[in-house]
């Protein structure tokens, strides 16, 4: 015999005298009224849906009855039943629609990421290991200046080809190099959004094999631009005026030309970097230019009697050998550049290693491969370890020390100067 179907009524579910429990319809629909826990107020009414599946008892809220009716209670209702038939738990169906919408709403909401987000956490995903502040705000400056303006509130899944060359195009023949970093920073981002599938297909901003052949190589319509530098004959008498100037910026600057150093190496040396026992100072590996990715070993600067003479007179309070006007920080990088501006020398900080390797190509006999290593340029893995070794090592404290002593040889050095020792 069929069990009975339909068996409530609207007016009977609208009763206020019912009390709280379970009221079957049929077909496992019932209307629950539940008890209210606060004084004054009526009882809750709601349908629920109640089935076996699995050998299992289970009950399934379909809504209130001021949302749901009592018709559209039933059509749930047998919806959820055939679900069973076919062995399907209506429970777990639900909540499988409702995660794979709550994907979908997150796709979305992610495919509409636009370029300016993207860029922003990859930045922050990066800077960390970037070796200076100063990097991440160059990052920053760029993008504003060029990127953003064209795609910075584009979704980053629709940036493609034409984007990217309205970037570029303006600025490729004027601002070869700036621009240049601004497409490898585009691409990078690109790369990040596509490693976190919110992007397919090839980056519109990879230069091997796509913009290699719309753009003209940086050679072609921007020539090298070498570091003003200052003749090594010139040297002694530059070097007798910079002494005489008192200063933080005036010794970091003799300091840098003494160990013929990069600017950002002198103003971010700390005192842990110094041995004045050994007479060196050791710039740790991931603070050296180099390869992106390659790690390079420690530089060690063998110290000359000058450089070292220059530590002793400075004070040690700070964590920086030359500390700035900032609290934990080293000096400007424009520093040591003003003070060259105040001795009106037109020449850059950059251009003293030039300086460098003029004067001990042409007036000693030391290997290349030795004033290479002393100006932090990467040479062979054998070369070198051979210079790691006792007796190459003496000749790099020797080179230093000559440096030094041409340095401070007085006066400019006329045409036919007599070249000084050199390493037997």
């Amino acid at each position: 015999m069929a069990r009975g179907t339909n068996k409530l009524s609207a007016k009977f579910i609208e009763r206020k005298d019912l009390k709280p429990g379970l009221y079957g319809d049929g077909n496992g629909l019932y209307l629950q009224v539940s008890p209210s826990y606060t004084e004054g107020d009526k009882p809750t009414k709601s349908w629920v849906f109640r089935f076996m599946i699995r050998g299992r008892a289970r009950k399934m809220g379909l809504g209130d009855i001021d949302q749901v009716s009592l018709k559209d209670a039933r059509k749930l209702a047998q919806a959820k039943r055939l679900l069973v038939v076919d062995g399907i738990d209506p429970i777990e169906d639900r909540n499988a629609r409702k995660t794979a919408l709550v994907a979908e709403h997150e796709a979305q909401k992610a495919k509409a990421t636009t370029f300016r987000q993207m860029a922003e956490s990859y930045i922050k995903a990066n800077q960390a290991g970037w070796k200076s502040a100063k990097h991440g705000a160059q990052w920053v400056a760029t993008l504003e200046t060029y990127a953003y303006p064209t795609i910075g509130n584009l979704p980053v899944a629709l940036v493609d080809k034409n984007h990217v060359l309205k970037i570029l195009e303006p600025i490729w023949t004027t601002k070869t190099e700036t621009a240049s970093r601004v497409r490898g920073r585009i691409e990078k981002v690109l790369d990040r959004a596509k490693a976190m599938g919110l992007r397919d297909g090839e980056n519109p901003a990879r230069w091997t094999g796509h913009l290699d052949q719309l753009l003209p190589r940086k050679s072609q319509v921007s020539p090298v631009e070498h570091f003003a530098a200052l003749p090594y004959k010139q040297l002694p008498a530059f070097m007798a005026k910079l002494r005489k100037r008192d200063g933080v910026s005036a010794r970091a600057l003799e300091f840098t030309i003494l160990n013929v150093t990069r600017t950002a190496n002198t103003i971010g040396a700390k005192w842990s970097q110094i041995d004045t026992e050994g007479k060196t100072w050791t710039i740790p590996g991931e603070l050296m230019k180099g390869k992106k990715g390659k790690r390079r070993p420690d530089h060690v600067i063998p110290l000359s009697d000058r450089a070292v003479e220059i530590l002793e007179n400075l004070p040690r309070e700070k964590v920086f050998v030359f500390p700035g006007a900032k609290e934990g920080a080293g000096i400007s990088n424009m520093a040591m550049a003003e003070t060259l501006k105040e001795m009106k020398v037109d020449v850059t900080v950059h251009g003293f290693r030039s300086t460098f390797k003029d004067w001990a190509s042409e007036q000693t006999s030391y290997a290349n491969e030795l004033t290479e290593m002393a100006m932090a340029h990467i040479v062979s893995d054998k070369t070198e370890r051979a210079y790691r070794r006792g007796d190459q090592r003496e000749k790099r404290v020797r080179l230093m020390q000559d440096w030094a002593d041409y340095c401070a040889s007085g006066s400019s050095v006329q045409d036919n100067v007599v070249p000084i020792r050199v390493p037997a």
